[in-house]
């Protein structure tokens, strides 16, 4: 949802007044800070009101913003580092950042940050940015993440698609691809959309790995780190041939379709995609909104978890400086207004606590509620993690396309294996 110039303005004002609350020490030189924009104008624009007010009140020690564009953001951090052309606060894809911390990029934040505001982080984002071979923080979140249904409950009544209750009430494979038969027989054109018009990037993996690892499959065997008869597995093949099975059949919302089947044309029911989409579907859909929990596709219930996040950088000019931003970011009243915009479930406990949102009967309980029923599960964690997501979400769009699902993914886990191979195992996570 694009922002207009007053609501900006607005937004940079309260933001003002927050930053004035913060007793900070005075240091010189601007901070150099790189973002990925997010989904949309509201994100990037309120990311550039926030470091607007820091930088009113700190005009030696501005906060100079630069949007880089998401979909090659990975590559463009990995040749700015070769070039020693980081910035001093980055903005990166959570499971990202063993590979930069492997790779030397990036500062622990323990003696960075102030501990107050490290107190304050939610247990799951720290879980998330501590890297096991040290045990340090490296990463921090404005808030945390989940997937869930969109619905448009209308059009689910008036095919007989039972609506469930909560979390403890998902559909089963079967009842989801029920539910989709009987919408699709009710005259909705294409009653799914998975945001295929993302393109080939993280949200392939982030959005669709679930559905494998909730079948008992997964990217990589997490304790010997090989792909090779996991990723191409049983497991897998049987998840990834059915989500192939929703393309064949018509039921998902093609890519050059765009991004507004579900709340723009209304041409969907079903829009399985996450909590940044709150703002322009609850405008459009009001009432008839509602949010589904992830669906139980096998054994277990799964959702994604985790997200973008700030890491400080080994080029940071001043690192105590960048960790006062950081407080800055995560103080209650600049991440509360934002959280509460953007629909992700808060980064701290405080402003969780708070949350009309996310509290009992709030209209993103389902996100916490996730999170709390430990059904968040994280993208592996480890240094090869930007090859295992490419090939992973190459073999998606193979299969998306109609390719042989079992070729595909051996092809991906055949590509990670030997990425692996080729680093000798990127030790310490050489399997022994």
């Amino acid at each position: 949802m694009q922002m207009t110039t007053l609501s900006k303005l607005s937004y940079g004002l309260a933001l003002a007044g927050a930053v004035s609350l913060l007793s900070l020490p005075a240091w010189a030189g601007d901070i150099k800070v790189w973002h990925h924009g997010g989904r949309g104008d509201g994100e990037r624009g309120k990311i550039a009101a926030m470091l607007e007010a820091w930088s009113a009140a700190h005009p030696d020690n501005k906060a100079v913003l630069e949007i880089l564009p998401e979909g090659a953001y990975n590559e463009q951090v990995q040749a700015a580092a070769l070039a020693g052309n980081l910035p001093d606060l980055l903005d990166f894809d959570g499971p990202n950042y063993a590979n930069y911390v492997w790779s030397g990029y990036l500062a622990p934040l323990n003696d960075i940050v102030p501990q107050a505001t490290l107190d304050n982080v939610i247990p799951s984002l720290i879980a998330q940015g501590t890297y096991g071979p040290d045990g340090k923080l490296y990463s921090i979140g404005m808030g945390d993440s989940g997937l869930g249904l969109w619905a448009n409950k209308a059009m689910l009544t008036k095919a007989g698609v039972r609506i469930p209750k909560g979390v403890d009430d998902p559909w089963t494979l079967a009842e989801f691809e029920d539910a989709l038969a009987k919408l699709k027989a009710s005259g909705i054109a294409t009653p799914l959309d998975v945001k295929l018009n993302y393109g080939k990037g993280e949200w392939f993996t982030y959005g669709f790995s679930p559905i494998v690892q909730s079948m008992g499959g997964d990217l990589i065997d997490r304790k010997t780190w090989k792909s090779k008869g996991t990723l191409d597995g049983d497991a897998a093949i049987n998840a990834m041939t059915h989500f192939q099975s929703w393309v064949k059949a018509g039921y998902v919302v093609p890519a050059a379709a765009g991004d507004d089947s579900f709340f723009g044309k209304k041409t969907s029911a079903i829009s399985f995609v996450g909590h940044w989409m709150w703002a322009a579907h609850s405008k459009a859909l009001g009432d008839d909104l509602v949010l589904l929990p992830m669906p139980k596709w096998g054994d277990k219930q799964l959702t994604g978890n985790g997200g973008w996040c700030w890491g400080v950088t080994k080029k940071a000019k001043d690192a105590k400086a960048v960790g006062e931003l950081i407080a800055y970011l995560l103080s209650d009243p600049v991440l509360g207004p934002f959280m509460e915009s953007q629909g992700g479930p808060p980064g701290t406990k405080s402003v969780t606590a708070a949350s009309k949102l996310y509290g009992p009967g709030g209209k993103l309980q389902v996100y916490a509620d996730q999170l709390s029923h430990g059904i968040g599960f994280p993208r592996p964690v480890h240094p090869a993690y930007p090859v295992i997501t490419a090939a992973f979400a190459a073999a998606v769009a193979d299969i998306v396309d109609g390719k042989d699902v079992k070729a595909s993914l051996g092809k991906a886990a055949s590509d990670i294996d030997q990425n692996i191979a080729d680093n000798s195992g990127y030790p310490p996570f050489a399997s022994k």
